[in-house]
């Protein structure tokens, strides 16, 4: 584990954002994505059903990609999620008080200025812990808020949410607000939600908050351009989980043979992600000294996002001790906004 200020930049002020500004690598710099040095990837790619982690989706390029995907006409989620936190970042504020502000996958950072303005305009102090397995990323969102946010603090934890729940210190303010909003809860099993509402619910003390983002089900002509646009930037983020690998681990994956194919499963609600091979082929992953067979049609499964029934999902909040106080949708329920209370 290293803590390091982060150099300066030439944004204005660069030594008060130097003063406010820490980022804490929670594993070495050069493994920050995989810490377990590939052996989730061995384990996935030697199965008869290929299957790859989600967090090997997010290297640098995977975050720039995903931002891109963000501001798609298809992808309704961070629109509808981002007008319901303009509507009720106030309430939300007003509700939990001064509050240290930590955020799971924060990437750029965008939606979280709705809520610093409304502590801000509040004249609450500010402490931000934004968590994210992209360094580059996590560095400079951070440094735009410092340059924005005079009275900002920023502590920065590069790595997994595993990792970094774990080491998350008692807050420096009155309370603080774990905020886990984009819907990436859905990229969990059921049961692997259940295991991180548990951690989640560990790293709160008693009367801390939860604010979680959830979407919806809704029909499938909504749904699946969502994870399928006309431009390809889903394709494109999807594939290059391949090139990620190829840098990690020596691989020659050639993205050139495989496809993006998606589709959303109405019986488990829930959409689900694939890289198809076009041809039979051999990948090797010098690193890992792994050879992987495709047959032509063979899929890598790389994510699911499980779209939630409003009320199911808030008595499986309830029952692991993270009470819903307001639930908030927009017009079309298509988005839900969840701000709960660790109980005892």
């Amino acid at each position: 584990m290293s803590i390091s200020k982060a150099a300066s930049s030439n944004v204005a002020s660069p030594k008060s954002i130097e003063e406010r500004l820490q980022i804490q690598r929670l594993v070495p710099e050069t493994e920050v994505v995989t810490y377990n040095a590939g052996t989730d990837v061995i384990r996935g790619l030697t199965q008869t059903s290929k299957t790859l982690p989600t967090h090997y989706f997010y290297d640098d390029r995977g975050s720039e990609l995903f931002e891109q995907i963000c501001e798609l006409p298809e992808y309704y989620l961070t629109r509808t999620e981002t007008s319901i936190l303009q509507q009720y970042a106030g309430e939300i504020a007003r509700i939990t008080g001064p509050c240290e502000l930590v955020e799971l996958g924060s990437g750029s950072s965008t939606k979280t200025r709705i809520i610093l303005d409304a502590y801000q305009q509040l004249g609450y102090p500010m402490l931000y812990v934004p968590i994210d397995v992209s360094a580059g990323i996590l560095e400079s969102s951070a440094r735009q808020l410092l340059a924005d946010y005079p009275s900002l603090k920023v502590h920065a934890l590069a790595g997994t949410y595993e990792l970094a729940l774990a080491k998350i210190l008692p807050s420096e303010l009155p309370s603080r607000i774990i905020g886990f909003i984009g819907s990436t809860l859905g990229n969990l099993k059921p049961q692997e939600c259940e295991i991180f509402l548990s951690q989640i619910t560990n790293a709160l003390e008693v009367g801390e908050y939860f604010l979680l983002g959830i979407d919806l089900q809704k029909p499938k002509h909504i749904l699946e351009p969502a994870y399928d646009d006309s431009q390809g930037v889903t394709a494109a983020f999807n594939l290059n989980m391949l090139e990620h690998l190829n840098r990690r681990f020596a691989g020659n994956f050639d993205t050139t043979q495989f496809e993006h194919w998606s589709f959303y499963n109405e019986t488990e609600h829930q959409i689900e992600s694939y890289l198809r091979s076009l041809r039979s082929q051999s990948v090797e992953l010098r690193a890992l000294n792994l050879t992987v067979n495709f047959a032509l049609g063979e899929t890598i499964h790389t994510e699911i996002s499980r779209k939630f029934d409003l009320k199911i999902i808030q008595e499986q909040l309830t029952a692991g001790g993270l009470v819903p106080l307001n639930v908030w949708t927009d017009p079309n329920q298509w988005f839900g906004l969840l701000l709960c209370q660790r109980q005892g």
